[in-house]
């Protein structure tokens, strides 16, 4: 049996003689991991929204870099202490957290690979991992990224596209386009008008897709620079 393209960017659906000959052959070069969350989202969005965007974006990123990008099993419990008021979030503490993406990390690293994206969609995981990055970097001595997806979007794009202009927002124009165009299910229309927050009504499926696609290519960019050299983590040194 041959791989499909859409099964060979999926760590989990490859067998592991498969992704052994992969990695033996040289055509994987770079990994994927996604973090997110699953935390409330106003009165209208799904609380899966987080790890649902960010692993929509890993998926067509990796697509266009195909055979050469595989990716994780995402992370879709994030730091989300903040919202724990809304019952029904999932938070997870930081130090417990961190440790779980370190391991992942580092399975990754075993398997081979150099070139790892900790692609993030969450914001409350941002502090902790930014905290702790230095020491990532000098543990694996790798070319180790951490980026949110929403920070490779182009600026004149969200710009030029968002009303409200700004992005990414909890909720907010920049997220509910997303789902709109991307899972339309997941946004309950009578809610959007019911709540007090008025600012995701701006969202429009249209421009969620142009946003959509300019974060997909500027991912895909960021991965492919990765791979060419041209896009290497410094690791800070150490002190004596």
């Amino acid at each position: 049996m041959t791989l499909t393209v859409d099964q060979s960017i999926w760590l989990q659906k490859q067998t592991r003689r498969e992704f052994r000959e992969r990695m033996q052959s040289g055509e994987l070069k770079a990994c994927i991991i996604p973090v997110a969350a699953t935390e409330q989202h106003l009165e209208h969005l799904a609380m899966e929204h987080d790890w649902r965007s960010v692993l929509l974006v890993a998926e067509r990123a990796a697509l266009q870099l195909a055979p050469q990008v595989v990716i994780a099993p995402s992370m879709n419990i994030g730091i989300s202490e903040h919202h724990m008021r809304h019952i029904g979030t999932l938070s997870a503490l930081p130090g417990g957290w961190l440790s779980v993406l370190f391991d992942t990390i580092r399975s990754m690293h075993h398997a081979g690979f150099n070139n790892i994206l900790v692609l993030n969609g969450h914001g409350g995981n941002i502090a902790p991992c930014l905290g702790m990055w230095g020491q990532f970097l000098q543990r694996f001595e790798i070319n180790l990224h951490f980026v949110s997806y929403w920070d490779l979007l182009p600026k004149e794009i969200a710009e030029a596209t968002l009303q409200s202009k700004r992005w990414p927002g909890h909720a907010q124009e920049f997220e509910t386009a997303f789902a709109l165009a991307a899972f339309p299910e997941n946004v309950r229309q009578s809610a959007m008008h019911d709540q007090d927050d008025k600012e995701p009504l701006l969202a429009t499926a249209e421009t969620g897709a142009k946003l959509i696609a300019a974060t997909v290519d500027a991912v895909a960019n960021y991965l492919r620079g990765m791979i060419d050299g041209s896009n290497v983590a410094v690791i800070p040194p150490f002190h004596p």
